[in-house]
């Protein structure tokens, strides 16, 4: 399973959602340009003495990401406030690729429609409040993941 952040732009968010794939076997993904030098000591720190165990791909575009996608044959499920299926309602795989969009501006229309265009590509949300705009890409990353790899009964995991 592979987590995939499109333009992160806040360090200690991205430092954590590091750790978290670390800390769950799965390979991060930076899909386009981070608001942020990856070198930078907030990523690094949050991210603590896992940063060197870390899986990481980068992607210089959307395009380029969705090619690679196209050749590994992977599933890519997008979380985004204007998913119309609940995360908890999927079947998640072993090879699903979940695509987070970055932390003010979500995921661009464009992601959006090529992702609904894929066969089983999914548009999923967390449910939430009423009055809240967004969780904290963190926090949702964590809440999407952990349901998944729960689903698959924690693989390689003790």
């Amino acid at each position: 399973m592979d987590i995939v952040l499109y333009r992160p732009e806040i360090p200690p968010n991205t430092g954590n959602i590091a750790r978290l794939a670390v800390c769950t076997g799965c390979p991060l993904h930076i899909v386009g340009k981070a608001a942020f030098s990856m070198d930078e000591a907030a990523v690094k720190r949050a991210g603590l003495d896992y940063w060197d165990q870390l899986q990481l791909h980068q992607h210089a575009s959307f395009e380029v990401f969705a090619s690679w996608a196209t050749e590994q044959k992977r599933r890519v499920l997008a979380v985004t406030k204007f998913g119309d299926t609940r995360f908890s309602d999927v079947e998640f795989r072993h090879d699903d690729t979940i695509l987070f969009g970055s932390e003010t501006s979500g995921l661009p229309p464009e992601v959006h429609d090529w992702i609904s265009s894929q066969g089983d590509g999914q548009l999923l949300k967390i449910p939430m409040g009423q009055t809240c705009r967004s969780l904290n890409l963190s926090n949702a990353v964590s809440i999407v993941i952990y349901e998944a790899l729960r689903q698959l009964e924690y693989p390689h995991l003790g």
